[in-house]
């Protein structure tokens, strides 16, 4: 909840919201987060055992439940439109964005506070990860640990962090002259019903949320210059990651550039949509794609554009940022320059 009220007080700030005088019920809050407060769990549980249940804090449950993030926001704002939380683990950060773009879209807003914050380094946390054996194991040099794509990956790094962004209906935006970053054009979400963890190896789920998300945006696969990878680097993601992208695409998926910001951020978990959202609107801003690092040795089963190691100059226009999370979640953002 610290995080996500850090990112979302600097988007806010950015935005320039609320205007003196601005009716709050038309501005709402989504911010979710995947795993929720482990370390008040892990804390209060050790309090519990030492002190008894008389001693347990009386903010626990707020503190581990994880709405909580929007329910400060809004307080603190006095934000009263629509307010939620959405937890989808790895995919709760697009989720988030995604639904705040629909949210406005039926009317429901007309401003939506959207993202996602994670903390789950904690002991409890990382044991848990490691014994899905879901975390690389390269901890000789942790600092090539995360190498999406790469023929050696083992596995992810674990993260920690925010990232949340102000969404507002266009024209209200244009009409107050607000600092405009970019311009969300559809979403595509899906499930795989397959497995608790791993993607279905075919990538369907994947691909047909791509597919959904560039419909709604009304983009053919052609048009679209740079996909923001969800890329973990795990050896199962990121081989059904481009196994869809290449089904979605064809012949164009061996022009975009695809990239992870993973490989430099560490997974995030629930954060991870926000973040890279940030990283995509920021590729527009600077002209720069950002790079996939540690590509050292090329897996045949990964063969796409994955922007080795060096980030590169570009003019984009139509951006897609895919996550995917536990439980077959998949939730994919397509995004314009305006």
């Amino acid at each position: 909840a610290q995080l996500g009220m850090i990112a979302a007080e600097e988007a806010i700030k950015h935005a320039g919201i609320p205007q003196q005088g601005e009716d709050l019920s038309k501005i709402g809050i989504l911010v979710g987060s995947g795993v929720g407060g482990l370390y008040t769990i892990e804390r209060e549980e050790a309090v519990l055992l030492e002190k008894g249940p008389q001693k347990v804090s009386p903010f626990l449950v707020p503190m581990l439940i994880t709405d909580i993030a929007s329910a400060h926001i809004a307080i603190k704002y006095g934000f009263s439109g629509p307010n939620f939380s959405i937890s989808t683990a790895c995919a709760t950060g697009n989720h988030s964005i995604g639904e705040a773009f629909k949210i406005i879209q039926r009317g429901d807003a007309e401003v939506m506070v959207a993202g996602g914050a994670e903390a789950a380094i904690t002991p409890l946390g990382l044991a848990g990860f490691c014994s899905m054996r879901a975390l690389s194991t390269l901890n000789d040099e942790p600092e090539k640990a995360s190498r999406p794509f790469d023929r050696e990956r083992d596995g992810f790094v674990i993260g920690e962090g925010a990232g949340v962004v102000v969404l507002e209906e266009l024209e209200r935006a244009r009409k107050r002259k607000a600092s405009i970053w970019g311009e969300i054009a559809g979403f595509g979400m899906s499930g795989d019903a397959y497995h608790i963890t791993q993607p279905i190896l075919n990538g369907r789920g994947l691909r047909e949320a791509m597919n959904k998300a560039l419909k709604d945006a009304e983009i053919s696969p052609q048009g679209v210059d740079y996909i923001n990878a969800h890329g973990t680097s795990t050896p199962f993601n990121d081989k059904v990651e481009t196994q869809a992208i290449k089904d979605l695409f064809g012949r164009d998926a061996y022009r975009i550039p695809v990239s992870s910001t993973k490989s430099m951020t560490g997974h995030l978990l629930g954060a991870a949509g926000g973040v890279e959202m940030i990283a995509s609107l920021l590729a527009f801003k600077e002209k720069i794609i950002p790079p996939t690092i540690n590509y050292e040795n090329p897996d045949p089963e990964c063969d796409l554009d994955y922007v080795p190691n060096k980030a590169r100059e570009a003019k984009i226009k139509v951006v897609m940022s895919n996550s995917m999370g536990f439980g077959g979640h998949n939730a994919v953002l397509v995004i314009k320059k305006l």
